[in-house]
């Protein structure tokens, strides 16, 4: 059962006839005064693992059976009339799959790193492997898409055992494909087979495929990186079996040239005061301070319940438009907490609590991509009494609607002092 106190029963059944979930430029005194009402927040206990898995999603030609910032791309703007590529070299061969890299750093800079540099952390204490990469927020199709540029033949390791066994996916990416997401693909529109322009170049998607890595939503060949204006040699993906991540990353940003990112690929929750190692082995007492103030709560509502009927915007972080995680990020920043951008991070920013014990202003999560069953994919604000606030896919806006619980991942609530660790 979810919580059903009188107050916020009163609230959503009042607020029921006055929201609807198309634009509108303002709200009556009324529903604003009701934007105002306060709900508490509570401590509970528990952490829980994110499970694995994955499936491929490919349609070929016919003949063919933390939150990183990225520098934006030289050549973003998509053109008006496509035109095919001059001199696109052939596709290059693709080595077979002969072992596996799990990947767990990711660093991008402002410019090329250098072969000292890449030698420099090739050599830190328990790092096995580093993959070079080419890395750019680009505009696909009119989204802002965080992509690789990369080395189809090398980089198919660092990928899930499904995405890097398909010898089909990396032919086509080294032919001048691009896969992308399931996410992106779904909730941001960019469908299996779609052909667009960008750059003067046409791409086509591929593939739906996770690249197990949350923050990289597109793939292509580095040849083609060139052609969209990604920097060369910008990007490491490092791999780090038996190194704690999070002093590894630490350890990176000193090695590194100013100005570097580094995220932690598969970020996991740490208790405040706690490090990485200790928080899953034990239990951990969340104490009150540890959460948002009823305030800050009631304050993070008003911001979200404000922005229904906006649409939703691939990439987009507000004011005017949102998507999933674009809209928590935004309304809780109204309430002074630092939550980061993307859902499979936001999803760490706090302890996991039974869905019964849901509070307004907890976080709803979901895992909706088939092609990796453990990556959470969607998210939404708890209002209270079954309903939710969220910002679904394109072509639609944010809405006030009730909980639905299938490929339910969980709940969170947000600890500010760990959200804003998150990276």
């Amino acid at each position: 059962m979810f919580d059903r106190r009188p107050r916020v029963s009163d609230l959503i059944r009042e607020a029921r006839q006055d929201l609807a979930y198309s634009p509108r430029p303002r709200y009556s005194r009324r529903t604003a005064h009701l934007m105002r009402r306060a709900v508490p927040v509570l401590a509970v206990l528990l952490v829980c693992a994110l499970a694995t898995g994955l499936v491929i999603f490919t349609q070929m030609p016919e003949a063919e059976p933390e939150t990183i910032t990225m520098r934006r791309s030289v050549a973003t703007l998509p053109t008006q009339v496509a035109k095919p590529a001059q001199g696109a070299p052939a596709a290059e061969p693709v080595a077979p799959l002969t072992s596996m890299r799990r990947p767990h750093l990711f660093v991008v800079a402002h410019r090329p790193l250098s072969a000292t540099v890449v030698a420099r952390v090739a050599q830190l204490s328990g790092v096995r492997a580093v993959e070079r990469a080419d890395a750019a927020e680009v505009v696909l199709d009119g989204k802002p898409v965080q992509t690789l540029g990369v080395n189809p033949s090398t980089f198919r390791a660092y990928t899930p055992r499904p995405t890097a066994r398909s010898d089909r996916l990396w032919r086509n990416v080294s032919a001048g494909e691009v896969a992308v997401s399931f996410v992106l693909g779904n909730d941001g529109g960019m469908p299996l087979g779609k052909t667009f322009t960008t750059a003067g170049r046409n791409l086509r998607v591929g593939a739906y495929a996770t690249m197990g890595m949350g923050a990289i939503d597109a793939v292509v060949s580095r040849p083609t990186a060139r052609a969209l204006g990604i920097p060369e040699n910008n990007a490491l993906v490092v791999s780090a079996p038996k190194a704690d991540s999070a002093k590894l990353r630490l350890t990176l940003l000193r090695a590194l040239p100013k100005g570097a990112q580094v995220a932690v690929i598969n970020p996991v929750l740490t208790a405040p005061g706690k490090t990485a190692a200790e928080t899953p082995s034990k239990a951990v007492t969340w104490s009150a301070s540890s959460f948002m103030t009823a305030p800050q709560v009631t304050t993070a509502l008003t911001a979200a319940i404000g922005k229904l009927g906006r649409p939703y915007v691939w990439g987009a972080e507000g004011p005017d438009s949102f998507d999933c995680s674009g809209l928590v990020q935004w309304a809780y920043a109204q309430a002074g907490i630092k939550v980061p951008r993307v859902t499979h991070q936001q999803f760490v920013s706090g302890p996991q609590i039974p869905l019964a014990q849901a509070q307004p202003g907890d976080l709803l999560f979901w895992r909706h991509d088939p092609t990796n069953p453990g990556y959470v994919s969607h998210v939404a604000i708890y209002w209270g009494n079954g309903k939710m606030l969220h910002a679904p896919r394109t072509g639609d806006v944010v809405k006030l609607v009730p909980v639905t619980t299938r490929n339910f991942a969980g709940v969170v609530r947000i600890s500010p002092q760990v959200a804003a660790r998150v990276r």
